[in-house]
């Protein structure tokens, strides 16, 4: 499991005791959070076999029932889910298809094939992986096992564009939604009314096997309709939705043509509607969540506790525009300093979920990158506190960074370098201003994905 690489680099940049203990706590506090969210770990604790008995969790499968044991499914944590399965699982899986990152770590299955594929634009390889995966579900019997294994980033890494739409339309209208400040709710009821894979419709084209989906969430709050746009789970939202999502965030004139009359022709009944509950598709369906946003926040508030500090796990549905979210996490630092609330120095703070960010300018960074830079300029000097966020998953937006961290002498450094913070969030370019400090987290892909984890330290 990766952790943070340039910790060294990170404690050097402190410019005093109480400053670089504190980025000590906060680096710990992320790497518990990251080792908690480990695929292979959860796996292997959640997923247990005995003769031939299958027990995930409260569920159990009688593995001398089925003929063929099929593994399909996506995300970025899905190949370290694929590793742990198969060591558990062995000959008794039959084949599989799943799709992960291009940059995920090297791993090594047998049964199941690993499609390389694109996120967070959708290409080709991921249209490869999710054909390959319909096929096999599409064949399958009553007296099959289809276990489907998601995690954050499938909804682009299993990409199956309606007829009607070119996977070029549908990279555009994902790209635009990416920067639109839409939340991912919102941009997984587009993903799926322009897909034949999303929205249920794995679990549609499934019946009459049984299914059984394994969930490393990366949506605040586990929506199961929004976890890699739930593929095996009943559709709440509709076409209509969808439209009102696009013009919502001034989307609508700008969108493909083929996407527009895509969701209009849905709307008028002419395309069918996503699979809703109720569906007899679902009767042999059984979703799991074996691992979200809490997991990872839950391991960070214990390593701060441990360090001997009051802790407090403010939130694990953190949600807003990040450069905000950083500037209510200053002033939570601030209050402690000044009156101990809403916890008394030594304090640690965890505060875990996804944060949105606007794109108005031409810089490069990331939300949690945003969220730490909105931090900064409200910190104020002070001596010993510290705020830090990751992205679980090692990237954040569309850099090599998985966060940053910044603590009271952060403005004063800059001013040094002669940056300029609030024109660096202006333009979206906390990376540049963060990388000039030397004070960017780097972990590379950690091959998995539970949203983000934040901490504020205050000693």
């Amino acid at each position: 499991m990766a952790n943070i690489r340039n910790t060294e680099e990170l404690l050097r940049n402190a410019k005093s005791k109480p400053d670089r203990k504190a980025r000590e706590i906060a680096i710990n506090a992320l790497n518990a959070a990251l080792e908690a969210a480990d695929p292979k770990s959860i796996i292997k604790s959640k997923v247990k076999v005995k003769d031939s008995a299958l027990k995930i969790e409260n569920v159990s499968f009688n593995l001398d029932e089925f003929k063929r044991v099929l593994v399909v499914g996506g995300g970025k944590a899905c190949g370290s889910m694929v590793e742990a399965l198969e060591k558990i699982l062995g000959d008794r899986i039959t084949e599989g298809t799943v799709n992960v990152p291009y940059a995920s770590p090297r791993y090594h299955t047998q049964r199941v094939k690993l499609q390389h594929a694109s996120h967070p634009i959708p290409d080709m390889a991921g249209v490869k992986g999710a054909k390959r995966m319909l096929d096999l579900v599409s064949h399958a019997k009553k007296n099959h096992l289809i276990i489907c294994l998601l995690s954050g980033g499938g909804s682009s890494l299993m990409s199956q564009p309606l007829s009607e739409i070119s996977l070029e339309d549908k990279r555009k209208i994902t790209d635009a939604l990416l920067k639109s400040g839409a939340t991912i709710n919102e941009i997984n009821t587009i993903r799926k009314h322009i897909s034949g894979f999303k929205g249920g419709w794995l679990a549609k084209k499934a019946c009459p096997a049984t299914v059984v989906n394994l969930i490393l969430s990366d949506v605040v709050g586990d929506p199961l309709d929004s976890i890699a746009s739930g593929p095996t789970v009943p559709d709440p939202t509709t076409f209509q939705d969808a439209i009102e999502v696009l013009k919502r965030y001034r989307l609508w004139s700008e969108a493909p043509s083929s996407v527009k009359k895509a969701l209009l022709n849905g709307k008028k009944g002419l395309i069918p509607e996503t699979p809703k509950a109720g569906d007899k598709a679902f009767e042999k369906v059984h979703n799991v969540v074996i691992g979200n946003t809490l997991t990872a926040s839950l391991a960070a508030y214990n390593s701060v506790k441990n360090a001997g500090l009051n802790a407090l796990l403010l939130s694990s549905r953190l949600e807003g525009q990040a450069r905000d979210v950083g500037a209510v996490f200053a002033s939570i630092a601030k209050e402690i300093v000044a009156s101990g609330n809403p916890i008394p120095k030594p304090a640690g703070i965890i505060a875990g979920g996804e944060t949105t960010v606007t794109v108005v300018g031409k810089g490069k960074g990331g939300r949690n990158q945003e969220i730490t830079l909105g931090a900064a300029l409200k910190i104020g000097n002070t001596d010993g506190v510290v705020v830090a966020s990751i992205s679980t998953d090692g990237v954040d937006g569309p850099t090599d960074a998985a966060g940053a961290i910044a603590d009271g002498k952060t403005l004063v450094r800059a001013n040094k370098l002669k940056l300029n913070p609030r024109k660096s969030l202006a333009e979206n370019d906390s990376y540049t201003f963060f990388s000039r400090l030397e004070d960017l987290i780097f972990t590379g892909p950690t091959g998995t994905n539970v949203c983000d984890v934040a901490v504020i330290v205050a000693l």
